[in-house]
Formats: structure tokens, C-alpha cells, sequence
């Protein structure tokens, strides 16, 4: 089973989602979907690469802040369905239509089962030595599928209600109008169009963490400095509008 959605200059794909077992003798697992997001960018140019091995930024693609986006807004108590992220392009040496989309530059996100059947995978319809073969509706399981179309719904409805992800946001090393360093961070945004934005809010967490921990309530503005070193923890920056609806985080650019 495939489907895909193109959401905000971003994609995601639902490929190989229709049952929880791979019937090999491994216990089914009906409440885990898993969630590929790639690190570095498919598009990476050398300077792109570059600069994330000078900032540490390998774990803060876009994919990823759309990955950490759903498992936010699609939580096993809303969808019944445990979204595991793996941090990886695809599954390993494998890719899906997901990827044409990141070679692109787009965000992209490729959801699947928990554990394949290759049995039904790219088969043509046949019996060999007793086992069957071929993707037949007899093996689908159709209470998974609706958990997988609940996570599916709550992403989707949460992209489309919550304001943009902010733009043009960049981490100062040297704050303006200073002539050195500092163990203070300054961060500049664009301000978002939406009429209906209440603020913005500054997120961290420790470089070892794989979401966001901290939140930092910074009104309505398009510029912070915090007492916070750059150097020790990552940042990044969601807007919020007036219902409570939350972006999906921008990762800082250093600034020229």
C-alpha cells in the first residue's frame, strides 16, 4: 500500500502499511509504525556538508524537524499507533518514492510496518513450494491500516491549521555591533504572514537528546538574545498562533 502528500513544500509517504506482521514466526507488533527521516540532505551540497560538520547540525535536517513535527502532533494516545523514528533515509541500502522528493530539497518523511513481509513485496501472485506469494487483500490487516490513518489524519490536519515554519532564521556568532565572541546567543527570523500569529517560541535540548526538551516563550518579535551558549545545546524556533497551534521547528543558519 502506497500513498503519498505533498504538505507545505514537503512530502509524506505511507509505502508498505498494510499489516503489522511479517508473518515469519516474530510476535505481530499492531501498535508501531515506523518513521524514516533522513539526516543530512539528500541534496547536501559540499558547502552544505561543510557547514554542518562545522556546526554539528547532521541531526536537524528538515526531515527530521517534520519527523519530531509528527510524533508531537500524533501521539499514541490520539492515534493508538506508536510512531517509532528512525533516523535513517530508508530502510538499510533500500529508498522510496520519498526520496526523489529530498533529491529535490524538499522535506520528506516515508512511513512503513513494523517488519516486512518480503513475501508480498514486488511479487507476482504465485504459489511456490506451498507459500504464498503476491500482495493479496487476504493479508492485509485492516485495524492496523485505520491506526496508520489515524496518524496519517492528525499530521496532516496539524500541518494544515498551524502557522508556517518560520524563515530565514539565523544564529549569530558574533551578536551585531560586536567586534568579538560571546557565550551569549543571538538569534533573527523573518516574521511569519500569518494575521493570526501570537508568537514565537525558542526550543533546545542537549546535542545528545533527539527532540526538543525546552521551550522559551519570546512574544511576538523577530529577535532574541539569550543567555544560553551556542556551543552547548541545539536551538530552533516554531511559531504560534492565537489557537495554540505550533509550527513545525526552523533550525538556525549561521549568519554571515
Amino acid at each position: 500500500m502506497l500513498t503519498g502528500m505533498a504538505i507545505g513544500g514537503g512530502i509524506i509517504g505511507f509505502h508498505i502499511v498494510g499489516a503489522s506482521r511479517a508473518f515469519d514466526g516474530i510476535k505481530p507488533d499492531p501498535f508501531t509504525l515506523r518513521l524514516f527521516v533522513e539526516g543530512v540532505p539528500t541534496a547536501a551540497t559540499d558547502n552544505d556538508i561543510a557547514l554542518l560538520k562545522a556546526t554539528g547540525g547532521e541531526n536537524d535536517s528538515k526531515s527530521r524537524q517534520l519527523g519530531r513535527f509528527v510524533t508531537d502532533v500524533a501521539p499514541l494516545n490520539l492515534t493508538m499507533m506508536n510512531v517509532r523514528t528512525i533516523w535513517r533515509r530508508d530502510r538499510y541500502l533500500r529508498a522510496s518514492d520519498h526520496v526523489s522528493f529530498e533529491s529535490l530539497g524538499y522535506p520528506a518523511a516515508r512511513f512503513t510496518e513494523p517488519r516486512e513481509n518480503f513475501n508480498h513485496e514486488h511479487q507476482n501472485t504465485q504459489v511456490v513450494n506451498g507459500v504464498q506469494f503476491g500482495d493479496l487483500i487476504d493479508f492485509v490487516d485492516f485495524d492496523y491500516i485505520a491506526r496508520v490513518t489515524a496518524v496519517n489524519a492528525a499530521t496532516v490536519w496539524a500541518l494544515a491549521t498551524a502557522p508556517g515554519t518560520p524563515k530565514g532564521l539565523k544564529i549569530h556568532t558574533t551578536p551585531p555591533g560586536t567586534l568579538s565572541g560571546t557565550n551569549l546567543t543571538t538569534l533573527t527570523w523573518n516574521a511569519n504572514p500569518e494575521s493570526n500569529l501570537a508568537k514565537y517560541e525558542v526550543v533546545t535540548r542537549e546535542s545528545t537528546a533527539t527532540d526538543w526538551t525546552d521551550t522559551i516563550d519570546v512574544g511576538n518579535v523577530t529577535t532574541v538574545t539569550l543567555d544560553i551558549s551556542k556551543d552547548n545545546v541545539q536551538f530552533g524556533l516554531r511559531a504560534v498562533d492565537t489557537a495554540g497551534n505550533r509550527s513545525p521547528v526552523a533550525f538556525p543558519a549561521v549568519a554571515a
